[in-house]
């Protein structure tokens, strides 16, 4: 097979990759480059797109879990409410579940709060720890 039509199917699917951003062609281009190294040296179009499959599923195969991994735990940071869990509070109104009664104070924002049990009364100025977030409040548990 002629070198320029693997050229040409590597620069496609490189496009693909980077228009996706699926991690699913980006194999295959491995694939295409090393026939296209192979039809250089004249090797014939059998092995090429023998070595072509080969490459690519070995790739594939071999290398998409871990870069899959890898990228997908980089991006990974609390943001916004999430940050909140872990964090130590101070009760502003107490806990009352029952009641529907409860504040905290965190991050110099004021928050409707529930403790983690029905039955448990959370006192005024009580440190707590945010355990975590139900709609717009917090759940909490006493520091210990």
């Amino acid at each position: 097979m002629n070198a320029i039509y693997w050229l040409i199917l590597f620069i496609i699917l490189l496009v693909i990759e980077i228009i996706t951003l699926g991690l699913t062609t980006i194999w295959f281009a491995g694939g295409a480059l090393v026939a296209f190294v192979l039809s250089l040296l004249e090797v014939s179009p059998v092995v090429q797109w023998a070595v072509f499959c080969a490459v690519s599923l070995i790739l594939l195969f071999a290398t998409r879990p871990w870069a899959v991994r890898y990228f997908n735990n980089q991006r990974k940071e609390k943001t916004n409410v999430d940050s909140l869990i872990g964090k130590t509070a101070v009760v502003t109104s107490e806990i009352r579940n029952l009641e529907g009664r409860g504040e905290v104070f965190v991050n110099g924002l004021t928050w409707t709060a529930r403790s983690g049990e029905d039955s448990l009364t959370i006192a005024e100025d009580t440190h707590v720890t945010v355990t975590a977030v139900q709609g717009v409040k917090l759940i909490v548990e006493a520091k210990k």
